[in-house]
């Protein structure tokens, strides 16, 4: 699904944020990504996300080789990709509702055909009440939710989630790992960027721990 050998990056001439990596994401597959605050997490997810390319070293995507992808390639790929931020991106200007759809209508879709999915991802997420709401008036927790709703309402083939459960109460985040665990098994590989030990706990799966740039240990 995605693989990095040798991988590196820096922004512009500065030193490199991300150092010699060599892994792979393998379809169908579960992994958390951690390690401490400034060690290159949110950095390698946005690379994951084809928010940033390698300055050097190979990286191939659904099997493409990034460095190769054209411009009016990439918005087909990104669309294969969903992605939760840390800031959530949401639109102020539409409602909870109009805001988890908005990469449904982007794809031409008309609301009568997904009216009822993107009802009961809001469901799932806690948010049936507040699908009128606009982001303005949203708390956090319900912010976040809100953006992991919208990542996932296309069914992606990968979904990269940079601490999706920073901003909810313990219950969500167990029902929120849940909705992730049940997507990877309809066949999503998840990369979940995370610091929480006890969240990691809950799941078996690959962690891929970053410090000072570099992959310590996969294990």
């Amino acid at each position: 699904m995605i693989a990095l050998d040798n991988v590196g990056l820096r922004y512009g001439n500065g030193p490199e944020i991300l150092k010699d990596l060599s892994f792979d994401i393998p379809a169908r597959s579960f992994q958390f990504l951690t390690g401490p605050s400034g060690a290159g997490k949110t950095t390698l997810m946005r690379l994951l996300s084809l928010s940033l390319r390698p300055s050097r070293g190979f990286m191939s995507l659904f099997g493409a080789d990034v460095s190769l992808l054209r411009r009016n390639e990439l918005p087909s790929m990104r669309r294969r990709i969903g992605v939760v931020f840390q800031d959530f991106r949401l639109l102020d200007h539409l409602s909870t509702f109009d805001n988890v759809a908005l990469p449904l209508r982007i794809e031409g879709k008309n609301v009568d055909s997904y009216r009822t999915d993107v009802t009961e991802l809001l469901k799932w997420v806690g948010l049936s009440d507040r699908q009128h709401a606009f982001p303005p008036v949203l708390s956090g927790g319900e912010k976040q939710r809100a953006a992991i709703a919208r990542a996932l309402v296309t069914q992606p083939d990968v979904l990269l989630a940079d601490e999706p459960t920073g901003n909810v109460d313990p219950p969500m985040a167990k029902r929120l790992m849940r909705l992730f665990m049940e997507l990877n098994k309809l066949g999503t590989s998840v990369v979940i960027a995370t610091h929480d030990i006890n969240l990691m706990d809950q799941i078996d799966a690959r962690r891929l721990i970053l410090f000072d740039g570099r992959l310590e240990t996969s294990h």
